[in-house]
């Protein structure tokens, strides 16, 4: 039997809920479709679909191992993608983080094909990244690591509604200031009459922020500026959570080049054991893609806003004033 030819019809057929309009979506003929789908139940065992309806309808077993033969699909296309890739001389696979600055991606693609390399750039959470590293899928990818560990960092701060003008037309600054590092601390409710009446603002997180060891560093440092549980949430899609924060209903945890390009105003956050770590690894086993090419290490951090660490900037903290974050993020 031709497991993965019986699989496609199957999931094929759920998906139209119509063995006609499956079989027009695979390109054969119904009743091989229909032997197909026989086979398939005689070998699980139990019907995969109740056809004593008008519509047929998926049964239990069916809708039991359904998700099963969809990943074993979806498996199978990428370790086609991969074969293919692999296939075609010096191309690489590049993952990197969503809302990456287009025209630092151009540079990097334009870079690689003067020296014969052809760069596809595949925008993927952090979790997919390091898998994709990890399956050969990927040759190259900026992967999350501890800010302090990372040899790229992008600062984090609070995006939140536009500035409003005040009586004489002139912008409110963002937080008390126009650049002031914001601390946790400061998210705590005011005391007064008008902190009675409005709840605090919850702070969004972005997918790209979605990282256990980040997420754990984080609750712990809201836990010790006395924030209440729940204080930051993880995000839906990217437009819902910008919506939420262009009409002052959140404030999102974001990187500013984000805020800035969605006519956000932003301000740092004050924590740098809170801040984005990256790294710039290559697959161990993608033949020719050993080590990464130092030409595209900085062309990939610039896509993202990452500076270069340990450099710090004249009048910005030291590695002394770094010692706080270093044992805030040990917790």
């Amino acid at each position: 039997m031709d497991l993965l030819a019986h699989l496609e019809a199957y999931v094929a057929t759920a998906d139209e809920v119509s063995f006609s309009r499956a079989a027009d979506r695979l390109g054969i003929a119904q009743p091989l479709l229909s032997r197909r789908i026989k086979t398939l139940e005689e070998h699980f065992g139990g019907p995969l679909f109740d056809r004593s309806r008008r519509q047929i309808t998926t049964t239990e077993l069916g809708v039991l191992l359904l998700p099963y033969a969809r990943d074993v699909l979806d498996r199978t296309q990428r370790l086609r993608q991969v074969a293919g890739a692999a296939g075609l001389a010096r191309l690489r696979a590049v993952g990197v983080p969503a809302h990456c600055a287009p025209v630092a991606l151009a540079r990097a693609i334009r870079a690689g094909t003067e020296r014969g390399i052809t760069l596809g750039m595949c925008e993927l959470p952090p979790r997919d990244r390091a898998s994709g590293l990890a399956d050969g899928s990927l040759a190259y990818a900026l992967v999350r690591v501890p800010p302090e560990r990372g040899a790229y960092r992008v600062p984090l701060g609070l995006a939140s509604a536009p500035e409003p003008e005040s009586a004489d037309g002139e912008r409110v600054p963002a937080f008390g200031g126009a650049r002031r590092a914001v601390q946790l601390e400061d998210l705590r409710p005011r005391r007064g009459r008008r902190a009675e009446t409005t709840a605090p603002l919850p702070v969004l997180t972005l997918p790209e922020d979605h990282v256990p060891a980040h997420e754990d560093r984080l609750e712990r440092a809201a836990a010790r500026a006395g924030l209440p549980p729940g204080r930051f949430r993880p995000a839906g899609p990217a437009a819902t959570a910008l919506a939420e924060t262009l009409a002052g209903r959140a404030l999102l945890l974001c990187a500013e080049p984000f805020a800035r390009q969605h006519g956000a105003r932003w301000a740092p956050l004050g924590d740098r054991s809170l801040h984005r770590g990256y790294d710039v690894d290559a697959a161990p086993e993608w033949a020719g893609a050993a080590e990464v090419p130092d030409w595209l290490v900085p062309l990939l951090a610039s896509a993202v806003g990452a500076a270069r660490e340990p450099a710090a900037p004249p009048g910005t903290w030291t590695g002394a004033e770094d010692v706080p974050a270093r044992l805030a993020a040990r917790g």
